[in-house]
């Protein structure tokens, strides 16, 4: 689209519109009012001003000698706002050209628009001003000088590069002015969609009216049969990635369908790179007739002139790429890296009609393309099309939409945000390809390897439910070290769990958690249906289950053939090979025999659950820590009792010293008690037990808006289908806003922990929930007064311990706990898209940064 040259508006009070991504230089000689005019226009934080950058640098805003490093650090400001995608204003004379041009070059690197805004004010105005303050003392030949190199640089400001130049020529005309601020013409994050995303056509006329009726859309013909529009009844949207032109039969009914359909509200068009030549040689210009355009031209020649002039506005007007969704959706020719998505400069409309080259040639003499989508490490989507591929594949988070239909492949359409590919074969092959679209891709780096890149050092991970997630250079080092030493093959691990907050601290005695505040904390936010589980004497487990052998394969890439793995809370596995394999295929034949794979119509599963019993992870833990607490407290406090039995009995007053003794040693028993209910015989599989309470997720589809009813009445499918290798999870609904609801869970509660059961956990019924401040806590555990003592030690309950531990803090807890959640909903949802294993791993290793947070790890 060409940009004509624009020249100085002069209307008094008129509206300046400056585009919401642009660089806004201020023109004026001293006194003009550029530093009032910038304040009344604009945020403080958009201006810079070479004043305030000289008085920084030289603690004086009029110390001339510091210019040249005010300047400096002016430059560099403006770079870094500018490679930030925020508008900058630059407060400065800006009277000589060079001045300009290095603002205009600065503009040009981070692909946004310079704006002019002059203020030619009369220079006894400005002398008036200058006058008027103290440190502005000018000689009346500085302002004389300015004025004249105003003067000759005002007409050949739009030359310069400045896409925008406004002219103010009075001191009325200033106070007059309103500054707005115009969306970028690619700016359409506001249309939220659907959207069907259609790839190159080509001049295939037919075989688009096909795929709009695949799509839904009712196509309109006019009084000679002519395709004309198209609309969705669900009012759903086209957006063509360009390309609608050349090679094909017919390059005039696909222009007037697409013409039809913009101009009706029902499409969206960018331009490819052969709508831009088409449009230079219907203007006339030398461009050589190749690729179909000879095709097009005569084509064209026999339609009126007046459709050929509408077409050639049509395909002049089209814009580079779109910015849609909320920036979740990026369309674009031949695609956009991140860096240049919403950005607009020649370097942005060159990328997204060419793509960009290596240099080199392949064997069939055609540019060898940077596979730039290899390393697209973007949020936004970005559907494109320019290099035919034979089937619509992701790579990263991109996917191109040219499946060569006009050589005979098909035409492809990506629904969105569903995600859904929808393609219609060629009705036959129209032009034999240069090249087969299987060579049209050189090799590149694999989407599918990892990189350290993508986990290493500080970062920030976007996430649906929680915003922007933030990992710190040493947490993520951490993480990279678990995952490189302790974690299973990469290509399973698609998710971590949360860590879960405890419930507010108790007020009652001799209790430091009660079911009483978390029912509290949900009835505050506004939760009234919860749901009681028992929490299992177990560990965390994720597991990971596929069908058969070919699905494992396909999807993972079957490490060592197996079918599946199971892992714990750091992504370490819990058994070696060949239990881990007998595992998974026991959890395997149970899904299979409670139809599970059918009826989620998914070869694949993702299991949340307890592994039972803890011992089987925590062998070492239990030998080195906890019965070590337990022998040497059998063994010393015992010889302690009798010692101070014998000192009584010589009549030495050791009373209270006997009942401190006695009292300890009761703790450690109670401790040495609890601990051993968590551990039982097993004898590789024996013994253990399966506890599963959630489905995470299954081939295009997460399951966290499902209530937790329907995951525990699967788990229950589970339990029937093989109690030998399940165990069900008892649990009780709950009204918090009804009082004997509540007092029945607390009942229940106390009956778990009496019998030495660890406790509930309580969980919003509707699974996902949000509430007024953000994302409401996924659950709270209630751990019992006995089990506490694994925690806190044996005597925790003595009430000077107990006094202390009432002041835990819980709130960076549960920050972590909501961070993490989030970051595991984001995980979910990418397996669920279909995205490369890397966009999930860096939710993954977010969540296991987020644990080497300094919090209290007996919370």
């Amino acid at each position: 689209m060409s940009t004509p040259t624009p020249a100085p508006v002069e209307a008094p009070g008129r509206e300046i519109a400056v585009p919401a991504l642009s660089l806004v230089v201020l023109v004026g000689i001293s006194g003009s009012g550029k530093s009032t005019f910038g304040r009344a226009h604009f945020r403080a934080t958009e201006v810079v001003s070479s004043d305030a950058c000289r008085g920084m640098v030289a603690d004086d805003e009029n110390d001339q000698s510091a210019t040249p490093q005010a300047f400096e650090l002016l430059h560099y400001i403006v770079g870094k706002r500018l490679a930030a995608g925020r508008l900058t204003v630059v407060d400065a004379t800006n009277v000589q050209p060079d001045d300009r041009r290095k603002l205009v070059e600065l503009a040009r690197e981070h692909d946004v628009l310079p704006v002019a805004i002059v203020l030619d004010l009369p220079q006894r105005v400005c002398a008036d001003r200058n006058a008027a303050r103290p440190d502005r003392q000018f000689g009346p030949h500085v302002l004389r000088r300015q004025r004249e190199q105003l003067r000759r640089g005002l007409r050949g400001l739009a030359r310069e590069g400045f896409r925008g130049v406004h002219v103010l020529r009075s001191p009325e005309e200033v106070a007059a002015a309103r500054v707005t601020r115009s969306r970028l013409f690619n700016d359409l994050r506001h249309e939220q969609g659907p959207f069907d995303v259609v790839g190159d056509v080509h001049g295939c006329r037919e075989e688009l009216e096909v795929l709009l009726g695949e799509l839904g859309y009712v196509v309109r013909h006019d009084g000679d049969g002519r395709a004309v529009g198209a609309r969705h009844p669900a009012r759903r949207r086209a957006v063509f990635v360009g390309d609608l032109v050349d090679r094909g039969p017919d390059t005039p009914g696909v222009l007037r369908l697409v013409m039809g359909m913009v101009a009706d509200g029902d499409a969206f068009c960018v331009s490819g790179n052969h709508e831009a030549k088409l449009v230079r040689a219907l203007r006339g210009r030398k461009v050589q007739l190749k690729h179909g355009l000879a095709e097009s031209l005569e084509q064209l020649g026999a339609q009126p002139p007046e459709f050929t002039a509408a077409a050639e506005a049509f395909m002049d007007g089209l814009i580079s790429h779109y910015v849609l969704d909320g920036g979740r959706l990026v369309v674009s020719h031949a695609g956009l890296v991140e860096r240049l998505q919403g950005r607009a400069s020649g370097r942005v409309r060159s990328f997204c009609l060419y793509g960009e080259t290596t240099g080199e040639t392949d064997e069939f003499g055609r540019p060898v393309r940077y596979r730039w989508a290899d390393d697209y490490r973007g949020s936004a989507t970005v559907l494109y099309g320019h290099t035919p591929v034979p089937t619509a594949e992701w790579v990263n988070n991109t996917m191109c939409l040219d499946t060569g239909c006009v050589f005979g492949g098909a035409l492809t359409a990506l629904r969105w945000p569903e995600r859904q590919v929808v393609a219609v074969p060629a009705a036959r092959v129209y032009v034999e390809p240069v090249r087969p679209p299987a060579a049209a891709a050189p090799t590149g780096r694999d989407a599918e390897v990892l990189d350290l890149t993508d986990v290493l050092s500080a970062r920030v991970v976007e996430t649906a439910h929680h915003g922007r997630v933030g990992v710190r250079e040493p947490n993520a080092a951490a993480a990279l070290e678990v995952m490189s030493r302790f974690a299973v093959d990469p290509r399973w691990l698609l998710y971590l769990p949360p860590t879960m907050s405890p419930v507010a601290t108790s007020t009652r005695e001799g209790l430091l958690e009660h079911p009483e505040q978390a029912f509290e904390a949900y009835r505050q936010d506004g939760v009234r249906e919860v749901v009681c589980e028992e929490k299992h004497m177990g560990s965390r487990a994720v597991v990971l289950i596929c069908r058969d052998l070919a699905a494992a394969r396909a999807r993972f890439g079957a490490p060592d053939d197996a079918l599946g793995t199971v892992w714990t809370r750091t992504g370490r596995p819990f058994f070696g090979p060949d239990l881990t394999a007998r595992l998974v295929d026991r959890v395997r034949a149970g899904a299979e025999r409670a139809g599970l794979f059918d009826e989620l119509g998914s070869p694949w599963l993702l299991l949340d659950a307890e592994l039972l019993p803890w011992s089987a992870k925590a062998t070492a833990l239990l030998r080195e820590q906890y019965a070590a607490v337990g022998a040497a407290a059998g063994a010393s406090l015992p010889a302690a009792a009798a010692a101070l039995a014998a000192a009584a009995a010589r009549g030495a007053d050791v009373a209270e010293l006997r009942e401190r003794t006695a009292g300890r040693a009761a703790n450690a028993a109670a401790f040495t008690a609890e601990y051993r209910r968590y551990c039982w015989p097993t004898d590789g599989l024996d013994g253990v037990r399966l506890a599963p309470f959630q489905v995470l997720a299954a081939e295009g589809a997460a399951f966290h808006d499902r209530p937790h009813g329907w995951h525990l009445a699967i788990a229950d499918r589970l339990v029937d289908a093989d109690p030998q290798t399940f165990r069900a999870t008892r649990r009780l609904d709950v009204d918090t806003a009804d009082e004997a609801s509540v007092a029945r869970a607390c009942g229940w509660w106390e009956e778990l922990t009496a019998g030495g059961g660890e406790g509930m956990v309580v969980k919003p019924a509707a699974n996902l929930v949000r509430g007024g401040h953000g994302l409401v806590q996924p659950g709270l555990k209630v751990r019992g007064r006995e089990y506490l003592r694994i925690i806190y030690g044996p005597d925790y309950t003595e009430p000077a311990n107990l006094s202390r531990l009432r002041e835990r803090g819980l709130g960076h807890k549960r920050s972590m706990a909501a961070r993490e959640y989030a970051l595991g909903l984001e995980a979910l949802e990418r397996v669920a898209r279909g995205e490369a294993l890397w966009r999930v791993h860096e939710c993954v290793f977010a969540v296991l940064a987020c644990e080497s947070e300094p919090v209290d790890p007996r919370l």
